[in-house]
């Protein structure tokens, strides 16, 4: 891995829907939920296997120590010192087998749980979401209204503008046609 520090670094895109947050990480979440269940599944049989294994290896244990009591009541040494050799290897691997199962069975439901935590909070995000749409929705709503009513209110502004404009008009010419009264008037 030489010069990774020279690659170059994903930018952090946010996207600008917010909508779209809300399904980048439900997508995210359920994808890591996926996971979560695969691994608790291939665990849950690793326990069915190992249990069967934990069955397996009783019945040969038991099978052994029987062939073993029947090869001592015959006085066969040689036979007893291989049948005691496969006790020894049967209860290793027995042995064995559970500490597996032990390992397996916390974890497995560690996973499980994860599952679940995970399920549970993709469903409250879920419906999170959907309340934020709805707000989005009557907030773009709200904002088109307000909109509109300014324009509105824009209008009524320039209509008064427009007309206080037309009033000084009148009233200029109102005062130039006084001034001109005044000014026949005098000659």
């Amino acid at each position: 891995m030489p010069f990774l520090f020279w690659r170059k670094k994903k930018e952090n895109t946010k996207p600008l829907d917010p909508l779209a947050a809300f399904d980048q990480l439900i997508e995210d979440l359920e994808r890591q939920g996926a996971e979560v269940r695969k691994s608790a599944a291939t665990l849950l049989a690793l326990k069915g296997e190992l249990s069967r294994s934990v069955d397996r290896y009783t019945r040969r244990i038991g099978d052994i120590s029987e062939r073993l009591e029947v090869a001592s009541s015959r006085g066969d040494a040689k036979a007893m010192q291989v049948l005691q050799r496969d006790k020894e290897q049967a209860q290793a691997l027995l042995k064995s087998t559970r500490d597996s199962l032990d390992r397996v069975e916390p974890d497995a439901r560690l996973l499980l749980e994860a599952a679940n935590d995970v399920g549970s909070r993709v469903q409250e995000l879920r419906t999170e979401r959907q309340s934020a749409s709805a707000r989005l929705v009557a907030g773009s709503l709200v904002s088109s209204t307000m909109r509109e009513q300014v324009e509105r209110i824009e209008k009524v502004l320039a209509v008064d503008a427009a007309r206080d404009e037309i009033e000084r008009a009148h009233q200029l010419a109102e005062i130039y046609r006084e001034e001109r009264g005044a000014g026949e008037k005098a000659e």
